[in-house]
């Protein structure tokens, strides 16, 4: 099992960061994805460039506060937790996931599997979002 924890503030409105993140109609900006299926409100699947896919089974959306979901695919399952504090015109994300791996030789690599997954989300994000990034802070 792996705990990794990113937080990162960036330099734009909650409203826009959360629109941005929540929106699974708008994926192009993710270059880690090629589809996003939307089975219902609470469940979606994620199709990686690598024809993975992902199924997430959401637990929680308190609008600009939280937003959380089960997570699993044939390699890993777990959980992620991604908290939203505003700052005025600046926004924390504190994005942690909780995941453990189903490939035995996997395991050794998880962690480093997660890190890897969290920087590109948010390079993605920030370049789509044409922001400046005000903190990073990367935990695991």
């Amino acid at each position: 099992m792996a705990i990794a924890n990113i937080k990162v503030t960036l330099m734009c409105p909650i409203e826009e960061v959360w629109h941005k993140v929540t929106n699974l109609h708008d994926f192009s900006w993710r270059s880690d994805l090629q589809n996003i299926k939307i089975i219902d409100e609470n469940n979606f699947v994620e199709i990686s460039s690598d024809g993975i896919e992902t199924h997430f089974e959401v637990t929680e959306f308190l609008k600009y506060k939280c937003w959380a979901f089960k997570i699993e695919n044939e390699n890993i399952a777990g959980t992620w937790i991604g908290k939203f504090y505003s700052h005025g015109d600046r926004t924390t994300l504190d994005f942690t996931e909780n995941i453990i791996s189903k490939n035995f030789i996997f395991k050794p690599f998880i962690g480093f599997y997660i890190r890897k997954q969290q920087r590109l989300y948010f390079n993605d994000l920030k370049k789509e979002l044409n922001c400046k990034e005000a903190s990073f802070t990367q935990i695991l």
